[in-house]
């Protein structure tokens, strides 16, 4: 069967991918599937004795995100909506491309967070590394866009 991957972070444009990922795949008669990675801690050489707290503290990360998991999982199943759930430990891009082939997706369906383009240097960009590497169709969600906050204009 075809399959819509959806990675999702819990971030607010969330929503909005796993309901985009539900549309696809009601229209292409796929099934869908969310996806959440989880980013271990990174350890300085310097501080390698503080290896199993981080460890400790991923695992129970990783746990948290699979209970978020359950939970969408569960409120999508009170409106009908059958999908599968996986969370994986890794580079977000690496895990998002591999669970993709893995799966052999038809879609892929991921959110933008808009962030600038000093802040993607910087960190990098995950919507943008999956586009460049992805075996299959790419729907990028954007956030919503931000109210205009401003001053009432009068007219003369």
């Amino acid at each position: 069967m075809n399959s819509v991957l959806a990675a999702i972070d819990f971030s607010p444009v969330s929503s909005k991918v796993v309901q985009t990922a539900v549309e696809l795949a009601r229209a292409t008669g796929s099934k869908v599937v969310l996806l959440h990675v989880v980013q271990p801690l990174m350890i300085a050489p310097d501080l390698a004795p503080l290896l199993g707290e981080a460890l400790q503290l991923t695992a129970e990360v990783e746990r948290g995100a699979r209970c978020h998991l359950r939970d969408v999982q569960k409120s999508l199943a009170r409106r009908g909506e059958t999908v599968e759930t996986v969370c994986c430990q890794g580079s977000s891009v690496a895990q998002i491309i591999s669970q993709a082939k893995e799966l052999d997706a038809r879609y892929l369906v991921l959110g933008s967070h808009g962030h600038t383009a000093f802040y993607d240097l910087v960190a990098g960009s995950t919507t943008s590394g999956v586009l460049k590497r992805s075996p299959c169709t790419v729907v990028v969600v954007p956030t919503a866009a931000k109210k205009r906050q401003g001053r009432k204009t009068r007219r003369k």
